[in-house]
């Protein structure tokens, strides 16, 4: 921005150089104007990327359009494109654009909503991007999006210039109507009309594909960091914890991301359209009215057309914000209602057999239905609120139809104007007024994106705040001890309200010897489990792991993902970090033969497999992976005593190296190991560690 704000005050300089040699065309105000703008420029450094990518396309814009008139000024615009020069107001209405987007960047919820966008905009993160005729550009994402973005905003200016042209053609058309001159028409229309309506479909289509292009890599990016963000660390885990208020995180990365970023783009993208359409013809309006008389008086108010523009406009957007403030709320809740429902419709997916075996189809249906009738009761709310805007806002549009005809029909019956100069105050008017009234037409939309915006925004809060809250509370250190062994140190597990749980003086898991724990439901033996594998953030004290090794936990009810067969056996690993008989031999071994030659298959396994299946095939994970230590959290619990007994019996075999760590409430589980541990109750609701008073003896 330094450089160019230099390249700005040089151009504003030498302007003011000539003014003062005495140029007579030459408006001595420009070259202030001129030097503010680079000001601003140089002040905008602290601005959001975003709103600094609008301010130097708009500089760019003054500077282009003061070119265009120096050469206009100069004599040496070519006859017959005297029309194409644009007013002298436009390069004054770049400057004051760009002062409202730097003074729009000190509004709260406007640094808000643009924190969201720099993430994307100043990202480091090389990319590549493939342009036509010049191939494949590698660059920062935040690079390429800047420049898309900046090229969008060109564009946008140049259709606002096209339809400027236009409005004039309007007038020399209707005015070959006027003076029925056929030649004069067919000039118009052939060598005006077409090669601006040429260039403008050429502009809107590559304006379409752009656009669609910086969509996508902006949400592309901006989704793989919120859910990398919600991931990392167990942070979607801790959220569910510490009852963080976020609810449905799906819904507001898929499709509160993707409005975000759709709207975010459209509406500032239409405020600069609008902007720059505002001073444009509000020059065109301003001259054309200059000397009209107030309707039925000899007094002459200069710009008339204009402050009628004016006043129609801001009536009309005080009343629309009036009638449609409550939608903001509304909005916000309907979302949240809309996701209730998909989540409570997946979990019902995900649920069936249980839901079945317990008949409880009623009881769902009961909870379904109570819920869809949130989503029904707020949407009538919207639709009551909607219906008295549209009542307004209908009218309010149609009315625009006439009123310009109803302004400029005594002036033109009284022979102050011509029919084409009627039509192009018409034209005029209306794009004066549709620009003014851009709060009307978007107010529904704004109110949507307001309840966007502050879902993600809680959202960010709560992934932030979970994040911010693990340092600042003590929790169980984990860290690699020197001993081949796994050892707890005055550790205390709590549970989330603080209330402690698992009491650890000093207890060591030793490398190579199988160890049962055991105890009560509730006991805490999960829990310490969780803690050791370093996710459990609430207590404190010591877990040395031993150096270098590696742990696997298997919980009583795995997570299977949704694909294909070989990326659910490999998970958490890529799908082809394993080859395809490798997977096999593991599914065979961990007595799932069936599914061996199934492995391109995709469904939904969860619901394929029975509980005793998923188990079996978290264990030909754990056959894959060959983990130091393995902790199996009731991860047999599913299977016969026989079956079960074969899989200890396999792990002893295809694991030798491999320590093994279970919890279970069986009694048989004991031959399989060489140490119990017993949970203890030791005053009030904590319990600790104990070792069995007769280890079992090992299977033979």
């Amino acid at each position: 921005m330094i450089k160019a704000s230099i390249g700005v005050a040089a151009v504003g300089l030498a302007l003011l150089a000539l003014s003062l040699a005495g140029g007579r065309e030459f408006p001595v105000y420009l070259p202030l104007v001129t030097l503010a703008l680079a000001g601003l420029v140089l002040l905008s450094r602290t601005i959001p990327k975003f709103l600094r990518v609008f301010i130097a396309t708009l500089a760019a814009a003054h500077v282009l359009l003061l070119a265009i008139l120096l050469v206009a000024w100069a004599g040496l615009v070519p006859k017959g494109y005297e029309n194409y020069v644009p007013p002298v107001s436009t390069p004054i209405g770049a400057f004051g654009f760009a002062l409202l987007v730097y003074a729009s960047s000190f509004i709260p919820v406007v640094r808000t909503i643009m924190g969201i966008a720099d993430r994307y905009y100043e990202s480091r993160a090389d990319s590549i991007v493939r342009l036509p005729f010049i191939g494949e550009v590698r660059a920062t994402e935040g690079s390429i999006g800047t420049m898309f973005l900046a090229v969008l905003i060109g564009i946008n200016l140049f259709q606002v210039a096209l339809n400027v042209r236009l409005n004039f053609f309007s007038r020399d058309l209707f005015n070959s109507f006027q003076d029925r001159n056929a030649d004069a028409f067919w000039y118009q229309l052939l060598w005006i009309f077409v090669p601006l309506a040429t260039v403008h479909v050429i502009t809107a289509l590559a304006e379409v594909y752009l656009q669609y292009v910086l969509r996508i890599r902006w949400r592309a990016y901006t989704n793989d960091l919120f859910v990398s963000e919600w991931l990392g660390g167990s942070t979607h885990y801790r959220m569910q914890l510490t009852q963080v208020e976020a609810d449905n995180p799906d819904q507001r990365i898929a499709e509160d991301l993707r409005k975000y970023v759709d709207t975010t783009y459209s509406l500032s993208i239409n405020l600069l359209t609008q902007s720059a359409t505002l001073v444009s013809f509000v020059a065109i309006l301003w001259s054309i009215s200059a000397g009209f008389t107030f309707p039925g008086t000899d007094y002459v108010v200069p710009g008339l057309l204009v402050w009628l523009a004016i006043a129609y406009a801001v009536l009309g957007t005080w009343l629309t914000h009036k009638i449609g403030k409550p939608l903001i709320a509304l909005n916000f809740q309907q979302e949240r209602y809309e996701a209730d429902y998909r989540f409570s419709l997946a979990r019902l997916r995900e649920y069936t057999e249980q839901i079945a075996l317990l008949d409880g189809e009623g009881a769902e249906k009961e909870r379904l239905v109570g819920r869809f009738a949130g989503i029904v009761q707020n949407y009538m709310a919207i639709v009551r609120r909607y219906l008295k805007l549209q009542s307004f806002t209908l009218s309010y549009f149609q009315a625009n139809v006439v009123v310009p005809y109803l302004i400029t029909a005594p002036y033109f019956f009284a022979g102050r104007i011509s029919l084409g100069q009627m039509q192009q105050t018409v034209g005029a008017f209306m794009r004066v007024e549709s620009a003014l009234t851009f709060f009307i037409s978007a107010y529904t939309t704004l109110a949507d994106y307001k309840a966007v915006i502050d879902r993600l925004t809680t959202f960010q809060a709560a992934i932030a705040e979970t994040k911010a809250a693990a340092p600042s509370e003590t929790r169980p250190t984990l860290a690699e001890g020197r001993a081949p062994e796994l050892r707890l140190r005055d550790l205390t597990v709590r549970l989330p309200d603080g209330r402690d749980l698992v009491s650890v003086d000093d207890l060591a898991f030793r490398s190579g010897e199988s160890t049962l724990l055991t105890g009560p439901s509730g006991s805490g033996k999960s829990t310490l489990f969780r803690a050791i594998s370093g996710i459990w953030p609430f207590g404190e004290g010591e877990i040395l792991t031993p150096p270098g090794a590696s742990m696997m936990l298997l919980p009583q009810r795995p997570y299977i993902p949704i694909g294909t067969l070989r990326g659910a056996v490999t998970y958490p690993g890529v799908e082809h970090s394993y080859d395809d008989a490798a997977i096999a031999s593991a599914l065979r071994t961990a007595r799932l033969p069936h599914l061996a030659d199934r492995l391109d298959e995709e469904r939904f396994w969860a619901q394929v497999l029975s509980l005793g299946e998923q188990q079996r095939l978290a264990l030909a994970r754990a056959l894959l992976a060959k983990p130091d230590w393995l902790l199996l959290d009731e991860a047999t619990a599913a299977l016969d005593e026989p079956t079960e007994k074969a899989v200890y019996e396999m792990l002893r075999k295809e694991l030798p190296g491999t320590t093994v760590v279970s919890i279970g409430h069986r009694s048989t589980l004991q031959a399989f190991h060489e140490r119990r541990i017993d949970m203890h109750a030791a005053g009030g609701n904590t319990f600790t560690p104990r070792e069995a008073h007769a280890p079992a003896e090992a299977a033979q």
